[in-house]
């Protein structure tokens, strides 16, 4: 089973849905607020080469990287 990081912010409606998305199809994963977790937005930013976009949701396992998130 993979295991992933979720970079996001609360108020983000993507973020909410890739969250409620991970825990119904059981992912086991770890949220990271960037609006109140200033090292996890340093770590976000390495992932977007220095952009601002959330959610970023990185499997851990495999390395991959994904910018945004629309659920399908």
């Amino acid at each position: 089973m993979s295991h992933y990081m979720i970079f996001g912010k609360n108020n983000c409606p993507n973020t909410k849905k890739a969250r409620e998305d991970f825990l119904k199809q059981s992912k086991s994963f770890v949220y990271i607020n960037v609006d109140s977790d200033p090292q996890g937005l340093e770590k976000m930013l390495e992932y977007t080469d220095g952009k601002y976009m959330v959610p970023v949701i990185v499997n851990v396992d495999e390395g991959n990287v994904e910018i945004g998130y629309t659920g399908d």
